[in-house]
């Protein structure tokens, strides 16, 4: 182990892994619901794919460029074998508990997943009228030779079928529409349940769409291609414009893993080599299925098999008259999903109506796709404020959805920022200015997650709502710049008193707080740092989080995924305690809080301490002065600290390790919604 803080980082797609690994422990859970279970075996599959279509590319790349004599890049030799060692691991474990558990788990409940095996002649009638009706008109079947003009679009499914016809061998290519229709069809046959795979619909009835020849093979597959788009920092025309063209190379890119049904003939899968580009993939044979994130839309819905349900609180719900008014008198803290984000599209539709809002400013990252908060914002454009909204054009996987939204809003007079090129916006912020006689009136929010009414429902995040005009006056001084479409040409550009700025002056702040706690651990006076976030890479703030560690400083982190940061090492972490968090609902919300000899010092915020967001993005941290809700939020991270069910230790080989469960069992989340509910 190498122990010196010029080289302690742990691989970051390695620590990705690893997080995924957390998520598959889940599943395997027998305390877990069954159901549950079923999801977390969705998420893992989902984050897999993610892994091949943003990751694998640049470990690809990486070792290519490694490899090159004139390089100065070099890697671990073993990186991609060790990836691959893993993925490979997980994968057994997961079909393990798939095959072993959860399929006679559900059986044992009367729900019968039919998995490799032949449809019940119960069953069949209604599984044949299904696919003569409903299937058959999505069934596209391609021939493949040397000259076919054809190409598999990304992380879709296929067969790969052998036809024998007229002493012939043919290679046929048929899709599984499963983007078109429900991957599971449901069928009830007396008390019993039965789940099959539209792969497995189709397989059966191979006959009925060639009847004309022998079927000698039939293979499911997939591709998965690099997701990554290419915007140069210099273009002509608009980005829209732009990232559209890109999106429809997106299918196009770098293929990164073959994944098929074993058994393909070896000059067929050359053919496929050969047409689809498939020379640097990662060629690995699976089972029968893939895209087993489909399993997030399993049609089983059993109270007794999920988990208990946690109606949504609302702390809102009592105030009578405009919300904003009681901003103005208050700050106000939702913490989702635990609260209901209604308070959140409230504050958006009082805006879009009240007659005395002059100007409304919002960024937007991702937004959901029958956004409530976008149709509020076009309904106060058509209402005469002047809306003005920064829409991430870039943010990955939903570069068509924003698109579409900036369309419809540009359309109703709201003004469009993109950010510039080079230069994602991820800050989650909004500002309202309101004018009574001859004042303006501020309020805003400060968001550590996306204005999404969507993905509030599974993500923790944490919502402030506030008329604190010397803050908000700062986002409306971010908005001008951003405006102006340019990047960052000093730190000092705009002196930022009270908000931490990516590019401007968060990582310096962030230091600077960390040194205060150093100083006061030298000089024997109280310290600490506790720190909450999805992901911790950036090299630059790890090591002064070593330097911390190592005066003396106690450091509490929940880090949801990555971390490169190699806890609880002598003579360099070993005062650093690092946990990871998985349960019902995703941890998102980063919270930073600091000692400061028993004052702490509060700071929530949409930037984790990754190199992207502190070098290649404007990220937005703000602090808590209201005491109330300080205190409320380091309640809130305590229990989350004792957590000894959901939570689990990274230890200095960068395991998860059970946490010690010595004492009162602590399940973080469930304790945080009670928390809430008796406020």
């Amino acid at each position: 182990m190498e122990t010196t803080t010029e080289t302690a980082f742990f691989n970051r797609d390695l620590s990705w892994l690893k997080f995924n690994e957390r998520i598959l422990m889940e599943a395997e859970r027998k305390t877990v619901p069954l159901l549950e279970r079923i999801r977390f075996l969705s998420i893992f599959s989902s984050n897999l794919d993610e892994f091949y279509r943003v990751r694998m590319p640049v470990l690809l790349a990486l070792e290519k460029l490694s490899n090159k004599e004139d390089n100065d890049i070099k890697i671990d030799d073993n990186l991609l074998n060790t990836a691959n060692q893993l993925i490979s691991d997980q994968q057994q474990r997961y079909g393990k508990v798939l095959k072993s558990d959860l399929i006679p788990g559900l059986k044992e409940n009367k729900i019968n997943l039919i998995y490799g095996e032949p449809f019940p002649t119960a069953i069949r009638k209604s599984v044949t009228r299904y696919f003569l009706s409903q299937v058959m008109a999505f069934l596209q079947p391609v021939h493949i030779n040397q000259d076919t003009n054809f190409f598999p679009s990304n992380n879709e499914l296929y067969f790969l079928i052998t036809l024998k016809k007229n002493e012939e061998t043919e290679t046929i290519i048929l899709n599984i529409p499963s983007s078109q229709l429900p991957r599971f069809y449901k069928v009830e046959a007396g008390e019993e349940t039965f789940i099959v795979f539209l792969d497995d619909i189709i397989r059966f009835h191979l006959d009925r769409i060639f009847p004309e020849g022998e079927i000698t093979g039939c293979y499911s597959f997939k591709i998965t291609r690099d997701a990554e788009i290419d915007l140069k920092d210099e273009y002509s025309g608009s980005l829209s414009d732009q990232l559209e063209k890109q999106l429809l190379k997106r299918d196009s890119g770098l293929a990164t893993r073959f994944l098929h049904q074993p058994g393909i003939p070896a000059n067929v899968f050359e053919l496929l080599k050969k047409l689809f580009n498939l020379k640097k993939a990662n060629r690995i044979e699976g089972g029968q299925y893939h895209n087993l994130k489909d399993f997030m839309g399993f049609p089983v819905n059993s109270p007794k098999l999920s988990n208990q349900n946690w109606p949504k609180l609302c702390n809102t719900d009592l105030i009578e008259g405009s919300l904003t008014e009681a901003i103005y008198k208050n700050d106000i803290i939702v913490h989702t999903p635990y609260q209901s984000y209604d308070s959140v599209l409230r504050f958006f539709n009082e805006a879009a109506i009240d007659e005395d809002v002059r100007e409304i400013y919002v960024t937007l990252y991702r937004v959901a796709s029958d956004s409530k908060i976008v149709n509020a914002l076009i309904s106060a454009a058509k209402n005469g404020k002047k809306v003005t909204v920064l829409v991430e054009l870039k943010a990955r996987f939903d570069e068509a959805n924003n698109i579409k939204w900036a369309k419809k809003m540009k359309e109703v007079g709201v003004d469009i920022i993109y950010s510039v090129t080079a230069l994602k916006v991820h800050a989650k912020v909004a500002l309202v200015k309101r004018k009574t006689g001859d004042r303006m009136h501020y309020s805003g929010l400060f968001a550590t997650g996306n204005f999404n009414e969507s993905t509030a429902a599974f993500y923790t995040d944490h919502i402030l709502m506030t008329a604190n005009k010397e803050m908000l006056r700062e986002v409306e001084l971010l908005f001008i710049f951003l405006a102006k479409r340019v990047k960052p040409s000093a730190a000092n550009l705009i002196n930022f008193r009270h908000l931490l700025v990516a590019q401007f002056n968060l990582q310096t702040v962030f230091l600077e707080l960390i040194d205060r706690e150093i100083e006061h651990a030298r000089q024997g006076k109280p310290s600490g740092i506790t720190i909450k976030m999805n992901n911790l890479e950036e090299k630059v703030l790890i090591n002064k989080l070593y330097e911390a560690s190592q005066a003396g400083v106690k450091i509490d982190m929940i880090v949801r995924s990555i971390c490169r940061l190699i806890p609880g090492v002598k003579g360099m972490s070993e005062n650093i305690k690092v946990t990871r968090i998985v349960d019902r609902y995703l941890e998102h919300g980063r919270v930073f809080i600091f000692h400061n000899l028993g004052k702490n010092d509060v700071y929530m915020g949409s930037a984790d301490w990754m190199n992207r967001n502190i070098y290649r993005r404007i990220e937005v941290c703000f602090p808590i002065y209201n005491e109330q809700i300080k205190q409320e939020m380091i309640e809130m991270i305590e229990i989350q600290k004792q957590d000894n069910v959901q939570a689990v230790c990274i230890d200095e080989h960068m395991d998860n390790s059970p946490v010690k469960t010595g004492g009162v069992l602590v399940s973080s989340q469930h304790d945080i919604y009670e928390f809430l509910k008796n406020k």
